[in-house]
């Protein structure tokens, strides 16, 4: 792949994150389960692929920092709960999740582009729903126990977290990802031809 000036990669990490915002703030309203669906992570896989691994972790920030926003000014009342429980352990899982999503993306492309773009498109599209409900999950488990442990409503944390926070939602973000994955493979080639 060729390339890319600062210029455009600055232009295009400025498209993808009014992109992001965009997709953070309607995907509030699409809800399966207690959490919302992120089809924000498709943005993020792209600038993570055409702009690199900072780029990536650039734009989740983006992601992790409205999603914490919606949190502390109420906007999402299951991360306030969870904010005004821990505001440092929220604000640390609402961000390291969004970022590592990001960066995890951009870094599966960069390890693998060599072999098949298509491949390596493939799985960085699948590696962020991956990273992102995974540390959810982990964040939950050791940071956010207690919280978390009030809302099961009787069941373990273990189950309350896998199937009802983030069961469906991950099944439909890694679904949606995969869906669109040769089409990112296709934008990237042609954002990246001469």
């Amino acid at each position: 792949m060729e390339k890319m000036t600062n210029v455009k990669k600055l232009t295009l990490l400025s498209v993808l994150t009014a992109i992001v915002i965009l997709f953070q703030f309607m995907g509030s309203f699409i809800k399966i389960g207690a959490t919302s669906i992120s089809l924000v992570l498709i943005p993020i896989v792209l600038g993570g692929i055409l702009t690199g691994i900072r780029g990536g972790a650039f734009l989740g920030f983006v992601f992790g920092a409205i999603t914490l926003w919606s949190g502390v000014s109420g906007t999402d009342p299951f991360t306030n709960v969870l904010f005004v429980s821990n505001p440092f352990a929220t604000s640390l899982l609402c961000l390291g999740k969004a970022i590592l999503a990001g960066a995890g993306a951009g870094l599966v492309y960069k390890l693998l582009k060599n072999k098949s773009t298509l491949l390596a498109s493939v799985l960085a599209s699948m590696a962020a729903p991956i990273i992102n409900t995974g540390i959810f999950i982990l964040g939950g488990l050791f940071l956010l126990s207690e919280p978390l442990s009030q809302m099961t409503g009787g069941a373990s944390l273990t189950y309350f977290l896998v199937v009802v926070c983030a069961g469906i939602n991950f099944i439909a973000e890694f679904a949606v990802n995969a869906i669109v994955s040769p089409a990112i493979n296709t934008l990237v080639k042609a954002v990246t031809k001469k």
